[in-house]
């Protein structure tokens, strides 16, 4: 065999054994939750970073799922209906039909997935085609971007103001910070594609107000974009004068606008990964094409709990006992404790209108030792330290904006109060001690 033979021979070897990541997912290697997650196992952190709630969910769901295992229907462990389990779509017509003013088609405007995650990456997968735009609002919760960007289109992100007197204030609200309404309609143009807004919003705990849902709207109307709307944490509002308004509701809005819901956020089980999307027959069709093309159906025993949970919740929706109406009151004095604690150790709070976080400025603590450079923003480096040396896990909130606008969180961190007042004891006592080191 000659030389050239040899070369040529290398050269088909080494594209056959071409292992490397996609170019469409390059740059969005990285992930947050992987990273503090393990780190706060590894150093067995008090975890009031991540989302989930470290104690049961409601006693009735616990029995449900019992209930659910020891029925006889062999059916419930094998496949379902791949669009939504029968029972759980009727279940979630039934419930939200009457806060959608609509009775809302179970089999066609209703997409069962598993969680909130794939329901947006169906969504902007489903209409977004390469140079497509899509507006995303930060700080914003981290997966928008990537799904974004993997589906070809570019992100143009606008922020949210803080008002520069609650910027000076040892305490202030999530309802201080604000859209800039000439900003936002100066990002529609003929390549809008899409725009995704969170209500109430993670990191901050903003509850969006008619006023800036209804500019949002008029936006969308005029410029032909379609809404995703992540209303995750519905439920969890919790000054009566700012309620939690559906984006879909809004005039002429029902037809441009795909709600996400999650299970995990509204019986306080994250770790079911069921969510579903609500939206009209016409914007749900891309949506199920990317569903059938990807996860194609969910586990049936977990959407069977789920109706049976949406069935029993549907008999006292009007009433105080219903989870959707109590949980805030769970968690409004878990909340006030820990801005408490925060405000008492030195850092300053942003009180949420809504949601289970709260973002806290830190730069008290972070001194000239953690500072932002090239590879690292400085609310990584303090996350970390907190971690290794408190075992106190938090988030860094740089992680909810993009490259170029980190430089607007890099003082915050967020907390997770929806915990166990044992878990809340222990982190306050940490954070108290930082103001004594």
């Amino acid at each position: 065999m000659t030389s050239s033979d040899d070369s040529s021979k290398t050269k088909t070897s080494d594209k056959k054994s071409d292992n490397s990541l996609a170019k469409r997912f390059i740059g969005l290697e990285k992930s947050i939750w992987i990273e503090f997650g393990a780190l706060a196992i590894a150093h067995k952190a008090i975890n009031v970073g991540q989302g989930f709630i470290d104690y049961a969910p409601p006693p009735y769901f616990i029995d449900l799922y019992k209930e659910t295992l020891d029925d006889p229907n062999i059916l419930l462990h094998q496949y379902t209906r791949g669009f939504g389990h029968r029972r759980l779509v009727d279940a979630i017509s039934n419930v939200y039909s009457p806060y959608f003013n609509r009775k809302i088609d179970p089999l066609n405007e209703i997409l069962v997935t598993d969680g909130a995650y794939p329901s947006i990456f169906n969504c902007i997968h489903g209409f977004m085609n390469p140079g497509d735009e899509a507006i995303l609002i930060e700080p914003f919760y981290d997966c928008y971007e990537p799904m974004v960007r993997s589906a070809g289109g570019i992100p143009r992100c606008i922020t949210l103001k803080q008002k520069p007197e609650s910027t000076k204030a040892d305490i202030s609200s999530s309802s201080d910070w604000t859209l800039d309404k000439n900003e936002l309609e100066s990002m529609f143009n003929s390549r809008t594609r899409l725009i995704i807004v969170n209500t109430p919003n993670n990191p901050t705990g903003k509850v969006f107000t008619r006023e800036e849902l209804e500019h949002i709207a008029n936006l969308c109307q005029k410029h032909d974009v379609i809404c995703i709307s992540d209303e995750v944490y519905e439920w969890i509002v919790y000054d009566k004068n700012k309620k939690h308004i559906r984006m879909a509701t809004l005039p002429n809005m029902w037809e441009r606008t795909l709600t996400i819901g999650s299970a995990g956020k509204t019986f306080s089980a994250t770790g079911l990964k069921l969510g579903w999307t609500i939206g009209s027959q016409h914007l749900m069709h891309p949506c199920q094409v990317v569903h059938q093309n990807c996860v194609y159906t969910c586990p049936t025993i977990s959407q069977e709990v789920i109706a049976r949970c949406f069935e029993y919740e549907l008999k006292r929706l009007n009433s105080p006992e219903c989870y959707f109406n109590s949980i805030s009151t769970e968690f409004l004095e878990k909340r006030d404790k820990l801005v408490q604690a925060l405000k008492e150790c030195g850092m300053k709070p942003v009180v949420p209108d809504g949601g289970y976080f709260i973002i806290a400025d830190y730069s008290q603590f972070a001194g000239d030792k953690f500072q932002s450079d090239a590879d690292d923003m400085k609310d990584f480096k303090f996350v970390r330290y907190l971690i290794k040396e408190k075992q106190l896990a938090t988030i860094p909130v740089t992680g909810f904006y993009t490259a170029d606008h980190r430089h607007l969180a890099e003082n915050y961190i967020r907390f997770c109060f929806a915990k166990k007042d044992e878990t809340l004891d222990k982190a306050i006592e940490i954070l108290r001690k930082l103001k004594t080191n």
